[in-house]
């Protein structure tokens, strides 16, 4: 996904520190020099590709897609059906088709490989592309014909996924359903046949992600919530059992993808290496400030299925686990496979294919297993890209870090302004390397980590009395020194 943590922010919008978080986050994007509003020529150019789209003579608008998205969604990347066949499935699934309104170097190309990806953070966004496009003509809005990769992958009854076929097509999606919607309606148990099958695939992919050694962090939201008087709480909302099993169609499609670019070593991989022993350590830590028992013979993945994010200290530990993400990247190949092609997370081969609309590499991605599954040679722009693509996805994904980072810091200054002198308990989870006097402390409550500091060597891993020294909202700095 885009990125590793969603944070909102839910405030009546009229008060002081309502104000600060605006003024706050308007700040980091000029800092950042990011923007969610695009050069007049990217506009001009996107809105003539917007009445102007590049067609398939495919048409599959007889397959009754839908989208499953947050309410307030309006870039629809995919579109899903599921049906039974014999004693499997076949999974439809499409994708908007972006390279049907994008010309390799034309204005809105050359702008999205500036960006790489959408940024997100407490409730703003920076768009990959024009809102004519992500949230218009190229989004795979309700009752409209739109032009998009359809995949259709065939899964046997143990959940695997035995063929798979992309070719472009024209489709429709016939509703815009939201999580909540779709997860009411399984617990009513007055779902439509379709939603029924994506919680059967979707336990049954889950299932299999375990037997293989993976895990997906049920990343829960975090939201700040203003209570009154510039007062703030934390609170988290957790991964609906509907957003699971529909993340695991979309990882699906990204494993199917990454077998066909594989096997016919030619592609583009997300990849990530294994955990560093010395993170994993830090996450252990973690959990003993948080007060959750990971008993020391437990796996990292089984641990994290223990994990309930309906408490807010597990939902905590979660977001904590998104440390061992770090490294993640992407591997470009053509003709020799890569000496490392592993997603360890996931612990298979992966590619990004299924949200075009918020990251660059998926429309490169789409490309190469188009003609693979046609059996044509891959476009020429693909893979002249294909040697600055990993570079410019490593861009944009730090810079998307720094984002989020900044949101999260700025929040976590609100959260904490008003409490400056206050004591916590609170467990040392890291030391910086060339001054043990310094290091990062985990807070049950509120569920935060910080920078700490103290007149000699931390105790690493041991439970602390901590002074809030400072938190301010305008340089996004909380700084705890031993009480």
């Amino acid at each position: 996904m885009p990125s590793n943590r969603v944070v909102k922010v839910r405030s009546t919008g009229d008060s002081v520190t309502a104000q600060e978080m605006r003024d706050g986050i308007v700040a980091i994007q000029q800092e950042m020099k990011v923007s969610a509003t695009f050069p007049d020529a990217v506009e001009r150019a996107a809105a003539e590709a917007a009445a102007n789209p590049r067609l398939p003579g495919l048409d599959r608008t007889d397959i009754e897609l839908v989208t499953i998205d947050p309410e307030s969604a309006r870039d629809l990347d995919q579109a899903m059906h599921i049906e039974r066949d014999g004693d499997g499935y076949v999974v439809h699934y499409a994708i908007a088709d972006v390279a049907a309104f994008v010309t390799p170097g034309d204005p809105v190309d050359v702008e999205a490989n500036r960006r790489g990806e959408t940024l997100y953070g407490a409730s703003s966004k920076i768009p990959l592309h024009p809102t004519v496009l992500s949230e218009g003509a190229a989004s795979l809005l309700p009752d409209e014909v739109r032009p998009a990769l359809l995949w259709t992958i065939q899964v046997d009854d143990t959940g695997e996924g035995v063929d798979v076929q992309v070719e472009r097509a024209l489709v429709k999606s016939r509703a815009k359903l939201s999580y909540e919607q779709v997860q009411a309606d399984l617990d009513a148990g007055t779902a439509s046949p379709v939603m029924e099958l994506l919680k059967e695939v979707g336990e049954l992919r889950l299932a299999r992600e375990a037997a293989r050694g993976g895990v997906s962090l049920p990343l829960p939201e975090q939201e700040l919530v203003e209570t009154g008087d510039g007062h703030w709480e934390l609170e988290f909302r957790e991964l609906l059992p509907a957003e699971s099993w529909n993340a695991q169609i979309s990882l699906l499609t990204g494993m199917a993808a990454a077998g066909l670019m594989v096997y016919a070593r030619t592609g583009i991989l997300r990849t990530l290496p294994p955990a560093d022993p010395r993170d994993v350590q830090r996450l252990h830590r973690t959990a003993r400030a948080l007060g959750i028992e990971w008993p020391a013979e437990q796996l990292y993945p089984d641990f994290v299925r223990t994990l309930d994010p309906s408490k807010p200290t597990h939902a905590a530990m979660i977001v904590a686990c998104t440390r061992l993400l770090r490294g993640a990247g992407y591997v470009t190949f053509n003709g020799e496979l890569p000496a490392y092609s592993q997603h360890s997370g996931l612990a298979s081969e992966y590619a990004h294919v299924t949200a075009p609309l918020r990251r660059l590499a998926d429309r490169y991605a789409g490309e190469i297993c188009l003609a693979l599954c046609a059996g044509t040679e891959v476009p020429e722009w693909v893979i002249t890209a294909m040697t600055e693509l990993p570079d410019t996805m490593a861009g944009s994904s730090r810079r998307a870090h720094q984002y989020e980072n900044a949101i999260v810091d700025l929040c976590e200054a609100e959260l904490l302004h008003d409490r400056v002198g206050e004591t916590f308990t609170a467990v040392v989870v890291d030391l910086e390397e060339k001054d043990h006097t310094k290091g990062d402390i985990t807070i049950q409550d509120p569920a935060v980590e910080a920078r700490v500091t103290g007149e000699s060597d931390l105790p690493l891993g041991e439970e602390v009395s901590v002074e809030l020294v400072s938190a301010d909202p305008k340089t996004r700095k909380v700084q705890f020194r031993l009480a």
